[in-house]
């Protein structure tokens, strides 16, 4: 079975639980996206570069999720969804994904 790539992940959790949380209008649902795909995330951050990689990611994506709620109110939701997914995505792929 083919690896997906950390970076995937994460940015996944974060598009697609606002995704989900945005088209069923249920927060906790998307809620629990993103937290499956951080779950994953970070296990796979923790095989591949150690734990205090993986919390500082885990740190992060949290910190992406936070703050994109206040970039949404400038840029608008979307837009502000897919700058911090990408911006998680770039953190996981230099931290993790490269070296594997």
């Amino acid at each position: 079975m083919a690896r997906i790539p950390s970076a995937v992940v994460a940015a996944s959790g974060l598009v697609g639980g606002y995704g989900v949380a945005r088209w069923t209008r249920k927060r906790q649902l998307g809620g629990a996206v993103l937290a499956v795909a951080g779950a994953a995330a970070a296990q796979q951050w923790r095989r591949q570069a150690g734990d205090r990689a993986a919390v500082a990611l885990s740190v992060t994506y949290a910190a992406a999720f936070a703050g994109s709620h206040p970039l949404a109110r400038k840029v608008g939701a979307w837009p502000a969804v897919f700058g911090v997914a990408g911006a998680v995505a770039l953190a996981s792929w230099a931290v993790a994904d490269r070296r594997g």
